[in-house]
């Protein structure tokens, strides 16, 4: 079963499926490590809260690259506009990173 992602919005952004988050259609786009979140390259990108990737104003450098492998599509509905103190991050996952 997969965790959907969603922006502060409520639109569905993505799923988590193990350690492994991927975009709705289902190309692996970053790694979940506990809370934190990290592209594909190993960057830290934000922390997993309430279902989104948020920067909290951390920052713990890199990790190793992933393999993680593509997954199917999936959708989910929306589910209303979070009241999240801090910004949303997805789109850093989809970004060029150095």
């Amino acid at each position: 079963m997969a965790d959907g992602i969603y922006r502060r919005s409520g639109h569905p952004a993505g799923f988590i499926t193990g350690q492994a988050i991927h975009d709705l259609s289902g190309r692996p786009i970053g790694q979940l490590r506990d809370t934190h979140v990290y592209s594909l390259s190993g960057h830290y990108i934000g922390e997993l809260y309430d279902g989104m990737v948020v920067n909290k104003n951390m920052s713990l450098g890199t990790i190793g690259p992933s393999g993680v492998a593509h997954a199917g599509a999936h959708e989910f509905g929306s589910r209303g506009p979070s009241g999240c103190p801090f910004p949303d991050v997805f789109d850093k996952l989809v970004a060029p990173h150095a």
